[in-house]
């Protein structure tokens, strides 16, 4: 099967129709892209939110990886990071004509694998990275391309509505950069959080931010702390499940990866929290949930101890 020479009339399969999947698919839509997807959660109780947007944006349902795989043009991966690995291997079937550009957080070595066994089939595999929160720049949302189909496919892309960056060097390298990112960023989450709910414990919340405006004037904290307090509540689990793959990366650079996997276990325990009703009902998709950071932390104080607040 030869591909159109016009990237606007290539067939798109999305691997995972999840807030990633549902985003790129509105927009490519809008641009009218032929769009169908696969995800695990079709065919089941929790297919009815994923079947209602399809019907919605005209995407089409496939029953299974391998016949969305044979349909499609480009594949777009976008699954939680555990399941990387194992998507790549749904989606092996006569892979001769296809690109495969897989956007999952997973470490170097994981998208090697990938890699390699999607390049065995006979297909393109492209290693993607989306170096910032999807809203509010969607499908123009940075990008980082590596692997060496990268450079050839940054115009077709573009054209596509993507915002893709090429990186020189081989297949991991695009990874590396968003994992040892992620280390940082979701560290600062989870540093954040623990930081000023045991603040507020105390009653001393407020002397802790004056003293990190102090520190980093150029950072508003209030403001920090309550998008990040949302985004964790609203994406803890996806989280959790990066800074593992993180944890993963450092490990495969020799180092113990003491700070990501602590992250990793804060991610989670909120992850637990919001599964569990404690913060009310949450839209996958909201872009910050919590307008006060302080109604959360006394939330998960509640819940945690006995213990009356100070203050």
């Amino acid at each position: 099967m030869s591909m159109p020479a016009n990237p606007l009339d290539w067939k798109v399969g999305l691997v995972g129709y999840g807030e990633v999947g549902r985003i790129l698919a509105e927009d490519l839509r809008e641009r009218g892209v032929t769009v169908s997807t696969h995800d695990i959660k079709l065919g089941g109780e929790a297919q009815g939110p994923l079947v209602a947007h399809a019907e919605r944006y005209g995407v089409r349902l496939f029953a299974s990886h391998a016949a969305l795989a044979r349909d499609s043009d480009l594949l777009i991966s976008a699954v939680t990071a555990s399941q990387t690995l194992a998507a790549a291997e749904a989606c092996v079937h006569d892979q001769s004509h296809c690109i495969f550009l897989d956007l999952n957080s997973a470490s170097p070595g994981v998208k090697r694998q990938a890699g390699e066994l999607l390049e065995a089939a006979g297909g393109r595999y492209l290693e993607g990275a989306v170096m910032t929160s999807l809203p509010p720049y969607r499908i123009g949302v940075p990008l980082l391309l590596g692997g060496p189909h990268a450079e050839g496919l940054i115009e077709p892309l573009s054209r596509l509505g993507f915002a893709p960056t090429a990186v020189a060097g081989d297949t991991g390298r695009v990874s590396a950069t968003k994992m040892c990112r992620s280390v940082m960023i979701k560290g600062l989450e989870a540093i954040l959080i623990e930081s000023l709910t045991a603040a507020r414990r105390y009653g001393v919340e407020d002397a802790v931010i004056e003293s990190l405006r102090e520190t980093f004037p150029g950072i508003d904290w209030e403001r920090q702390a309550a998008y990040m307090f949302g985004r964790v509540i609203a994406h803890g689990r996806r989280r959790a499940e990066e800074m593992r793959e993180a944890a993963r990366t450092v490990r495969e650079a020799g180092l113990e990866p003491w700070s990501a996997s602590g992250t990793a276990e804060r991610q989670a325990a909120m992850a637990d929290l919001t599964d569990n009703g404690l913060f009310g009902e949450r839209d996958e998709a909201a872009f910050a949930a919590s307008p006060d950071w302080r109604t959360e932390a006394d939330r998960i104080l509640a819940k945690v101890t006995d213990i009356p607040r100070s203050g």
